[in-house]
Protein backbone atom coordinates (compact mmCIF):
# COMPACT_ATOMS: atom_id res chain seq x y z
CA UNK A 1 0.00 0.00 0.00
CA UNK A 2 1.34 3.39 -1.00
CA UNK A 3 0.45 4.97 2.36
CA UNK A 4 2.47 2.40 4.29
CA UNK A 5 5.48 2.91 2.03
CA UNK A 6 5.27 6.69 2.50
CA UNK A 7 5.02 6.38 6.29
CA UNK A 8 7.88 3.89 6.39
CA UNK A 9 10.14 6.16 4.35
CA UNK A 10 9.19 9.16 6.47
CA UNK A 11 10.12 7.49 9.78
CA UNK A 12 12.84 5.06 8.70
CA UNK A 13 15.95 5.70 10.73
CA UNK A 14 14.11 8.14 13.02
CA UNK A 15 12.33 5.64 15.27
CA UNK A 16 13.03 2.13 16.53
CA UNK A 17 9.75 0.69 15.31
CA UNK A 18 8.58 -0.46 18.73
CA UNK A 19 4.89 -1.20 19.25
CA UNK A 20 4.60 2.11 21.10
CA UNK A 21 6.21 4.05 18.23
CA UNK A 22 4.00 2.44 15.63
CA UNK A 23 0.85 2.88 17.72
CA UNK A 24 1.63 6.58 18.15
CA UNK A 25 2.16 6.99 14.39
CA UNK A 26 -1.11 5.18 13.64
CA UNK A 27 -3.07 7.25 16.16
CA UNK A 28 -1.59 10.49 14.83
CA UNK A 29 -2.50 9.60 11.26
CA UNK A 30 -6.04 8.62 12.27
CA UNK A 31 -6.51 11.88 14.19
CA UNK A 32 -5.49 13.84 11.09
CA UNK A 33 -7.56 11.82 8.62
CA UNK A 34 -11.26 12.27 8.00
CA UNK A 35 -13.73 9.41 7.64
CA UNK A 36 -14.05 10.15 3.92
CA UNK A 37 -10.28 10.07 3.48
CA UNK A 38 -10.14 6.72 5.27
CA UNK A 39 -12.86 5.35 3.02
CA UNK A 40 -10.96 6.59 -0.03
CA UNK A 41 -7.85 4.74 1.16
CA UNK A 42 -9.91 1.58 1.58
CA UNK A 43 -11.39 2.01 -1.92
CA UNK A 44 -7.86 2.18 -3.35
CA UNK A 45 -6.80 -1.10 -1.71
CA UNK A 46 -6.18 -4.18 -3.78
CA UNK A 47 -8.32 -7.20 -2.84
CA UNK A 48 -5.42 -8.85 -1.00
CA UNK A 49 -4.75 -5.67 1.00
CA UNK A 50 -8.40 -5.35 1.94
CA UNK A 51 -8.56 -8.97 3.04
CA UNK A 52 -5.39 -8.53 5.12
CA UNK A 53 -6.80 -5.32 6.62
CA UNK A 54 -9.97 -7.07 7.77
CA UNK A 55 -8.10 -10.19 8.86
CA UNK A 56 -5.98 -8.07 11.20
CA UNK A 57 -9.03 -6.20 12.44
CA UNK A 58 -10.92 -9.42 13.17
CA UNK A 59 -7.88 -11.07 14.76
CA UNK A 60 -6.99 -8.15 17.04
CA UNK A 61 -10.59 -7.48 18.04
CA UNK A 62 -11.26 -11.12 18.91
CA UNK A 63 -7.94 -11.35 20.78
CA UNK A 64 -8.91 -8.33 22.88
CA UNK A 65 -12.41 -9.66 23.49
CA UNK A 66 -11.09 -13.06 24.64
CA UNK A 67 -8.50 -11.39 26.84
CA UNK A 68 -11.09 -9.14 28.47
CA UNK A 69 -13.46 -12.06 28.95
CA UNK A 70 -10.78 -14.24 30.54
CA UNK A 71 -9.69 -11.38 32.80
CA UNK A 72 -13.29 -10.84 33.93
CA UNK A 73 -13.70 -14.55 34.71
CA UNK A 74 -10.43 -14.54 36.64
CA UNK A 75 -11.53 -11.53 38.70
CA UNK A 76 -14.94 -13.07 39.37
CA UNK A 77 -13.33 -16.31 40.59
CA UNK A 78 -10.94 -14.33 42.77
CA UNK A 79 -13.77 -12.34 44.37
CA UNK A 80 -15.64 -15.55 45.26
CA UNK A 81 -12.77 -16.74 47.48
Amino acid sequence: MKLIEEIYEMYRGRIKGTDEDLDLIALTILEDTSRNELLELIQEMETEELQYFFRLYIFETLKEKWSNSEERVRLEKKSLH
